[in-house]
């Protein structure tokens, strides 16, 4: 397997293993190292070819569903002269990832290069970046790239790349507000629509009627800045990273960056190709388990995505990963990494307090069912629960979300997956911290 650290990604710019080196390429220097070459190659071909060379790439979404881009494309209707949209989702607030941060700090034109493709792809003349809100410092920088792609005339008036197509794209950068729902692919259309970002049942789907009632689509980060590589390489050159898949499902074509965390002595954003193990992950490129402790577990790809147990250490990190190893699936590929000394009923009460904090209060048995986990796990952990508690947190999860059908967005799935894989494969933890539940026995008169 090849690994790089994410400051050699894209054709090796800014290449910089230490850390205190690394910095946030400019235009000139984007350019210098070819950037923009695979927009000016897109722009030379009809938009529906730029479409099937992505779609023909099976570029599976980066941002954590793993829907394939080119598909994705595929879903808008005619264009019909009026306005059409791109939104970015750069929310990135699952906690333990953090691999779309660093392509904002360090590669932000890459990103904005795919977003000029997708749009002339789709033939969407409008595109908003859409942010995390924490992020200060993130959204200046990117802010600045944009002013430079404007400057440069890749965005403007004029058409893309100074007039080379008279198809032209604007570009906003919006800041969100700090919610994690914002993450969810409604919700964040509601938040740039200056709404309270509560999800959207669906349908009608984003393509069809999305920002403003009109088409969209919402890409993610990665997923954009993937798409000058396949376009300037092409899509056998993609298809030859990567594995198939050993269950039938969708291929993990391409590389994918792995933000390690956790108990590892190198935590940092790597770039592998998809089907790498998670001890290579961890003991190859991260540095090995601190201190020398063993594996116990990892949050494989974000905490909604479920927990890895500690016979699960060879798990191939593709899009496999969901059916072969009891999670709900890849995610982002960012591993958080726990050793032989973590307390599993403190990560598990830790989760719950996440998701009933960031829940929006909409579907009731989201909004009822993380504060019932979370209790429920405060008293197992304090030594004052009993089994019928333990009993009780898996029946709330099984009970909300999207798969039993209870709720709008998958926020509850979330939750739902975390509490379940990590109670199954840690469960005598949980069962030492929970007190005997005695049922008193009514003697039987004697006749």
């Amino acid at each position: 397997m090849r690994m790089q650290t994410v400051t050699e990604r894209f054709l090796n710019r800014n290449i910089s293993t230490n850390r205190s080196e690394r910095h946030t390429l400019s235009y000139d220097e984007y350019v210098a190292a070819g950037g923009y070459g695979a927009l000016k190659k897109a722009l030379l071909m009809p938009p529906e070819e730029v479409v099937n060379i992505v779609k023909d790439a099976e570029l599976l979404g980066r941002g954590g569903a793993g829907f394939p881009c080119g598909v994705k494309w595929t879903f808008l209707p005619e264009a019909d002269g009026k306005p059409r949209y791109l939104c970015v989702n750069c929310d990135e607030a699952e906690p333990g990832t953090f691999k779309d941060r660093l392509l904002v700090d360090f590669d932000p034109h890459s990103v904005i290069e795919g977003m000029a493709i997708a749009c002339y792809a789709c033939k969407l003349d409008i595109s908003y970046f859409f942010i995390r809100g924490e992020w200060v410092e993130q959204a200046e920088i990117m802010q600045r790239a944009i002013d430079e792609a404007y400057a440069n005339g890749i965005f403007g008036s004029q058409g893309l790349m100074s007039g080379a197509s008279s198809f032209a794209v604007e570009c906003t950068l919006q800041r969100g507000a700090g919610a994690y729902i914002c993450g969810e692919e409604t919700a964040l259309l509601e938040a740039i629509e200056g709404k309270r970002g509560w999800p959207r049942i669906k349908p009608p789907f984003p393509a069809v009627s999305g920002l403003f009632g009109r088409p969209t689509i919402i890409n993610n980060v990665e997923t954009l800045a993937a798409i000058p590589l396949i376009i300037d390489r092409g899509t056998d050159w993609w298809k030859s990273l990567g594995c198939e898949s050993s269950i039938g499902g969708p291929a993990s074509y391409g590389v994918k960056l792995m933000g390690v965390a956790g108990h590892v002595n190198n935590p940092d954003v790597f770039e592998a190709e998809l089907g790498i193990t998670l001890r290579s992950l961890v003991e190859d490129f991260a540095g090995g388990m601190k201190n020398g402790r063993k594996f116990k577990g990892a949050i494989a790809g974000g905490v909604s995505m479920g927990i890895l147990g500690p016979d699960q250490y060879d798990a191939e990190m593709d899009f496999d990963i969901g059916r072969k190893y009891s999670v709900m699936g890849l995610g982002t590929a960012c591993p958080t990494i726990f050793d032989e000394d973590t307390d599993m009923v403190a990560v598990a009460r830790n989760i719950a307090r996440f998701f009933k904090n960031e829940s929006c209060g909409q579907c009731t048995p989201c909004r009822e069912g993380t504060d019932w986990i979370y209790q429920l796990l405060c008293r197992i952990e304090s030594g004052q629960g009993s089994m019928k508690d333990l009993d009780q947190v898996i029946e709330v999860s099984n009970s909300m979300g999207i798969m039993p059908g209870t709720t709008i967005c998958g926020l509850s799935d979330g939750n739902s997956w975390a509490m379940r894989t990590i109670i199954n494969k840690y469960r005598s933890e949980f069962e030492a911290r929970c007190k005997p539940h005695m049922v008193p026995i009514t003697p039987i008169a004697s006749s």
